[in-house]
């Protein structure tokens, strides 16, 4: 622990230093506006100009370079925004929280300010506009009341898709349902499957069928077809019926009901289970409680996109805080004990705000345009409530206190959690992209875990790196099975390979899962089955 003389010397000494970086900033921004005059005044005596930055695809008009004036008001925002940006990076030595929290809230502002985000400095927009008459901006008036009124953006048209016809469509049956969950078993496609089934886990806090997409981009029906049994759990969207439920009750109701039904099913007495971000959470935390207890129960673990180290949290840690926990708290308990989807689905959009809210502000808005048909962007606004106390606990004990990787720092059931207890050998995914689950945090797992892991980093970010059929044919994903655990070493000596990881993990998961046989069946007379997939509760508003 550091003296108070050595906190005052290290301020002292982030803050000189930050007094140079800001200077240095204002020289690099100064030097880049004259330049940026010297290619106007190039422009203006018919000279070819130039880029000071480069620019990115907000600004992809050709008009944006073609046009003097707005070529120089894109470029005098490049500069002004780089140099924000270098500002809050003037910070980093004095507190990196501080810089964090800088770095982010100049993005957002930036973000915001682009002359794409208004009429009068974007060509595309000026030129619809004359085209149309102003018809555009009529149209996006009304799309601008009918958002508010929703009080979300629309990003896929209100009726794109329908779940059980268009999307979640790989036949099975929902087998088992209590008061937090509806069980599906999937129907097999092969004459044999392998022993050990599998049980998927998906977060609470979106529907699971972004697993079960098209049949194009399904990973259950891929699973199926390589020959597993797959189960999945569907969480209820809870209401205020339910706000009593808890960690435990999650765990209870959740997981170990789960296991308890796959096992009857199936005879199996282990299961492969498969966590998804949230999931992977309650996943891993159940694991180390059923070792804990003395059940071996779960053969392999999977993990995609899953915290295990909080310090390194992401964005999404801007807006957690202990003061902005206790509102939450104060608001979940006066709107009927949960946090509505459509709070959460707000702060994930701004952490990629270009992406998931300017660029709809200026297409919906501006231009006047109906969102396209985009399945995932469908399942991204479908989104579910949260309950207070599961919220809670997850806020407190992880995200504030970082208590997984603690042994025994959190308490389920009455039981000390310590994930070095899991021995079963687990499979972790995480993207290199991924703006909620930073892979570095994410790829402590293989120095927390007690069993082999095998890890893998896949490119771009927490959905599209993940839901990645092979036929597709895109992104690639890196593999170094001994590598050492220091992340960066590790992604310096891995092998970069072609094509979608499923390619790497089924091969994997056959490996651990017993010889082939044939199907179980689906239900069994304890657990007859109760209606067709995709079942009622991912239906419900």
């Amino acid at each position: 622990m550091s003296t108070p003389w050595e906190e005052l010397y290290k301020l002292a000494s982030g803050t000189l230093t930050a007094i140079g970086r800001v200077q240095q900033a204002n020289m690099v921004a100064a030097s880049r506006s004259m330049e940026l005059l010297s290619h106007a005044y190039s422009r203006v005596l018919g000279g070819p100009g130039g880029e000071v930055l480069p620019s990115d695809r907000r600004f992809a008009d050709a008009e944006w370079s073609e046009n003097p004036a707005f070529d120089l008001i894109k470029q005098a925002y490049l500069i002004t925004a780089q140099w924000m940006t270098d500002l809050a990076d003037s910070t980093e030595e004095i507190d990196p929280r501080l810089h964090h929290h800088a770095r982010f809230w100049a993005a957002q502002t930036t973000d915001a300010l682009s002359p794409a985000n208004f009429p009068l400095t974007n060509p595309a927009v000026l030129h619809e506009t004359l085209r149309t008459g102003g018809a555009n901006l009529n149209r996006g008036v009304q799309n601008l009341m009918r958002d508010v009124q929703k009080r979300r953006i629309s990003m896929v048209p209100e009726n794109a898709f329908q779940v059980g016809k268009d999307l979640a469509l790989t036949p099975g049956k929902v087998i088992y349902r209590n008061a937090l969950i509806e069980l599906l078993q999937y129907s097999p496609t092969t004459e044999s499957v392998r022993a050990v089934p599998i049980l998927v886990v998906p977060p609470w806090i979106n529907r699971y069928y972004v697993m079960d997409m098209r049949p194009d981009n399904s990973l259950f029906k891929y699973l199926v077809e390589a020959g597993f049994t797959v189960f999945t759990i569907s969480w209820r969207n809870p209401d205020s019926s339910l706000r009593h439920l808890t960690w435990d009750d999650y765990t209870d109701l959740g997981l170990l009901d789960a296991l308890r039904v796959v096992k009857s099913i199936t005879g199996a007495p282990r299961v492969n289970a498969v966590g998804y971000c949230l999931g992977g959470i309650i996943l891993e935390v159940t694991a180390a409680y059923l070792a804990a207890v003395g059940d071996s129960g779960l053969n392999t673990v999977t993990l995609f996109t899953t915290h295990q180290d909080f310090t390194d949290a992401g964005d999404v840690v801007i807006f957690i805080s202990e003061a902005g926990v206790k509102f939450l708290e104060w608001l979940m308990a006066a709107s009927g004990g949960y946090l509505d989807g459509r709070s959460i689905g707000a702060t994930f959009n701004m952490l990629r705000s270009n992406d998931l809210v300017w660029h709809y502000w200026v297409h919906n808005y501006l231009l006047g345009e109906d969102p396209p048909a985009f399945d995932l962007l469908y399942w991204n606004s479908d989104g579910t409530r949260v309950l207070e106390r599961v919220h809670a606990f997850l806020i407190r004990e992880f995200f504030l206190g970082n208590k997984l990787v603690e042994p025994d720092g959190i308490r389920v059931k009455g039981q000390g959690i310590d994930v070095r207890r899991i021995t079963a050998p687990a499979y972790v995914v995480a993207a290199e992209a991924d703006h909620i689950v930073p892979w570095k945090g994410a790829f402590r797992a293989r120095e927390l875990l007690g069993g082999p892991v095998r890890f893998v980093l896949t490119e771009s970010g927490h959905i599209a790196g993940i839901i990645n059929p092979p036929p597709g044919k895109k992104r690639s994903y890196w593999t170094n099975q001994d590598g050492p655990t220091d992340d960066a070493a590790w992604l310096n000596g891995a092998t970069r390979n072609a094509g979608s990881w499923w390619l790497d993990w089924v091969p994997w998961l056959h490996g651990h899962s017993g010889e082939s046989a044939p199907p179980p069946p689906l239900g069994s007379e304890e657990f007859p089955p109760i209606m067709d997939a995709p079942g009622s509760y991912v239906l419900e508003n």
